[in-house]
């Protein structure tokens, strides 16, 4: 079923061309990933999609019934309500049902309403159909659904009564996300959804978006998070969209595939014009070959040019050197930790870390775990609150801020380079900026009015420039598209010194990393390998976590005296017990058949016509089904206790 078609899109800001000639369909159960370079148009093309904005030309067909659901780069949710609250003001349709079919009980056991039957049976059949509605729109689980995307969302530890307004900017985007979510619209688009989610919560919005029952279109820049969740990418180029079927890692190949057989395709019309041509040269003017030489001009004429392929491929190329080598021991920590002030808990503490020349450590964690504060205790900018912290010989320290604080709103580009290096010439300046993306009149753009890719490209410029042999890196990839990742994954795999960076990038951290060192409340751990080796021993940790619990629950005292019984009269006592309860869950279950089948007999009697114009028998019938019923319910809530026993 076909939930949203795109034909012919076009879209302008002012008379700058963004999209053309756009075609895209969205199918259920479709998972689309969006793709192109910073600039492209993807967020632009989402925000059509989701009506959020206007397009110039083309059209967007979506049948009435299809809902759709948005989710901006960032958006944080603003509420004065508290978690809880907002959450369940989702359900509001389904609260306000549930207080009307209450309302409608009442009324079916109004014995008034039996005065006449026709009411009474409509009202019986609008209670069953709304009841119906309730139960397949989750009237019953909802609170089951937001405690679960809370807890997905790692606000299990938060007490859900906290007002929205406290919380800090990345938790209100993870909010968002979450509401968003328990929509469940049709179409649900995305727009960079992994901003702010540490790895354990990217892996749990992966297993959520897998078994989502509508559609999803997302922009990321998560190469792991992709190639896990979609099965169809189209690629933004040059204003215009092209299909690609399969995963990211798929949509790479056949692209590089595509791009060689449409370059053998023109490079062999090349050499064929460059033959007529060399051919009419020589024969146009011998009244022998003279015809012939004609003949090939207008089959030269009429000849269907291929365009040269386009290659969109423009990368940042930079590589990080050190200007002179360190020693061996670069960074020591011995039981490290940190706190804001002299009364307050620790962020982290009993930290030990060893970091000798060539190391490249990953720091993991969850957020809030405090690894940010790690890195600025590393550069001077905190104090560490204890232990002992000591930076080794001719170590030289390059910084790289994910915020990009460092960086100067009032200058141009220009400035901001050159001003650290006034002793070299502008064209050197001038050519790294190139190099990194920044040419002609970009270089005198103000700082202020960059992008967050572009204040990424020029901190990374700097960086590069102080020739660090130490490199403690923030989030560097935040904000950079697929292909400036690849590049600085390049430059940093050939960096001769050592690095030290924060990321939840996890294909960029497989492949940096040589060690992972996760940040845990309380403790630390390190692992001996990339990110692959993390992941597969952190799951070795949780099966055997599983078999000890399971163990745990096996050995524990109460269990035991159930199982291995010294006495045999406990044991003969126990047994006793539990049959007298087995008979007990026998005698309800039978009497509740019992009941119902009045309950059934009596609603017959109630629909025949000498019975209900028999007001006193019908009153009569109505008030021995409402003891039943309310007997029911009795013998359920008893039943149910002694399962859970």
């Amino acid at each position: 079923m076909i939930l949203m078609q795109l034909n012919q899109l076009t879209k302008r800001f002012g008379a700058e061309l963004i999209l053309s000639n756009i075609k895209l369909e969205v199918q259920m159960n479709d998972r689309i990933a969006i793709v192109g370079r910073n600039g492209a148009g993807k967020s632009t093309l989402l925000k059509m999609m989701a009506g959020e904005m206007s397009y110039d030309s083309g059209d967007i067909f979506k049948p009435k019934e299809t809902t759709v659901g948005y989710l901006a780069q960032n958006t944080g949710l603003q509420s004065e309500e508290t978690i809880w609250n907002e959450m369940e003001n989702v359900f509001t349709h389904l609260k306000d049902l549930e207080k009307e079919l209450r309302s409608m009980e009442t009324k079916m056991a109004d014995p008034d309403l039996l005065e006449d039957r026709d009411k009474y049976q409509q009202l019986l059949t609008e209670y069953d159909r709304k009841q119906e509605y309730f139960k397949t729109a989750g009237g019953y689980q909802y609170e089951t659904d937001i405690k679960a995307v809370l807890n997905g969302l790692n606000f299990k530890d938060f007490d859900w009564n906290t007002p929205i307004t406290s919380l800090s900017g990345g938790q209100k985007t993870r909010l968002a996300l979450g509401k968003l979510l328990l929509t469940k619209p049709d179409v649900l688009i995305l727009d960079e959804p992994t901003n702010h989610l540490d790895i354990d919560t990217l892996s749990w919005l992966e297993g959520y978006l897998q078994g989502y029952a509508g559609a999803v279109v997302i922009v990321s820049h998560d190469r792991y998070f992709l190639d896990k969740i979609v099965n169809t990418v189209y690629e933004i180029a040059f204003q215009s969209s092209k299909k690609y079927h399969g995963n990211y890692s798929d949509y790479l190949k056949k692209k590089e595939a595509d791009f060689e057989i449409e370059m053998k395709r023109f490079e062999k019309q090349q050499e064929e014009i460059k033959k007529m041509e060399d051919f009419i040269q020589k024969n146009i003017v011998r009244a022998t070959t003279s015809k012939r030489a004609q003949s090939r001009r207008k089959q030269l004429e009429k000849m269907e040019r291929i365009d040269k392929p386009k290659d969109d491929n423009l990368s940042a190329k930079f590589s990080f050197q050190v200007a002179k080598r360190s020693g061996n021991d670069v960074l020591r920590l011995r039981d490290y930790g940190f706190r804001y002030e002299p009364d307050s808990p620790y962020l982290f503490e009993n930290l030990s870390l060893e970091v000798t020349r060539g190391d490249s450590i990953a720091l993991v964690g969850p957020n809030g775990v405090g690894k940010t504060t790690l890195l600025k205790t590393l550069i001077g900018e905190l104090e560490g609150s204890k232990g002992e912290k000591m930076i080794g010989t001719n170590v030289q320290i390059g910084y790289y801020d994910q915020e990009q604080t460092k960086l100067d709103s009032k200058k141009t580009v220009l400035q901001e380079l050159w001003d650290d290096y006034p002793m070299k010439n502008e064209k050197d300046i001038r050519t790294i900026l190139g190099n990194f993306l920044f040419s002609g009149e970009d270089v005198l753009k103000p700082v202020s009015a960059l992008s967050g890719g572009e204040k990424a490209r020029l901190s990374l410029a700097k960086l590069m420039m102080q020739e660090a042999n130490f490199l403690i890196l923030d989030e560097p990839t935040n904000h950079l598209d697929l292909d400036s990742k690849e590049v600085l994954e390049a430059a940093l795999v050939d960096y001769p010194g050592t690095l030290i960076f924060v990321s939840h990038d996890r294909y960029f951290i497989n492949k940096i990393a040589t060690q992972i060192v996760e940040m845990l409340p309380g403790e630390t751990k390190l692992y001996l390998g990339d990110y692959d080796y993390y992941a597969e021993k952190k799951q070795e940790e949780y099966e055997l976590q599983q078999i000890e619990e399971a163990e745990r629950l096996k050995n524990e005292p109460a269990k035991q005296e159930v199982q291995q019984k010294n006495s045999f009269q406990q044991d003969k006592a126990a047994k006793r017990e539990e049959r007298k309860k087995n008979r007990r869950i026998a005698e309800i279950e039978e009497e509740i058949e019992q009941l119902e089948a009045e309950l059934e007999k009596n609603d017959e009697l109630l629909c025949d016509p000498e019975i209900y114009q028999d007001h006193e028998k019908s009153l009569e019938l109505t008030e021995a089904n409402t003891q039943y019923q309310e007997r029911i319910e009795a013998l359920m809530e008893e039943w149910e206790s002694l399962h859970e026993e």
